[in-house]
């Protein structure tokens, strides 16, 4: 194991570390869709879950209910065209996708032991917003209020 400082892939060329660095881990745009789409249909949520096993991306506390919204292509979505494995440096890229699948199962196994009900969205997903729709209302059922304003306090 390669001390703090130390270059673990001295090989790697700067723009690809450039590249990777930037891309984020919250906030990320299939995220942004979701929480758009959910917002209109009349859900309201936390973001980040830090107290929850996985800091699930939207979290419904009064329902018990988390999504996580997952990259194909880190969280590995099985049979999409967006999760392959790269052609170069496998034996980095291979071990590194498959730790991230045992620890989302990891995840959703501890969540569950909470008593939560976790839901997962890929980002292939996305693109159409009706069926998504429909998955979320499945999901969380019906938003507390209705998609207009929210009954006037007292």
């Amino acid at each position: 194991m390669p001390r703090r400082g130390d270059d673990p892939w001295p090989d790697v060329p700067d723009i690809r570390r450039r590249t990777m660095s930037a891309i984020r881990h919250k906030n990320t745009r299939p995220e942004l869709a979701v929480r758009s789409l959910l917002h209109r249909l009349g859900y309201r949520y936390r973001l980040h879950g830090t107290r929850l096993p996985g800091r699930p991306d939207l979290v419904f506390a009064s329902r018990r209910k988390v999504i996580f919204v997952h990259g194909c292509y880190w969280h590995g979505h099985p049979g999409c065209r967006l999760a392959k494995v790269p052609k170069t440096r496998t034996e980095y890229w291979q071990p590194k996708l498959n730790r991230n699948k045992a620890r989302d199962i990891e995840v959703r196994l501890k969540l569950r032991e909470l008593a939560w009900d976790e839901l997962v969205i890929w980002e292939c997903e996305i693109t159409n917003d009706l069926n998504l729709a429909e998955r979320l209302i499945s999901f969380l059922g019906p938003p507390r209020f209705s998609t207009g304003s929210a009954p006037a306090r007292k």
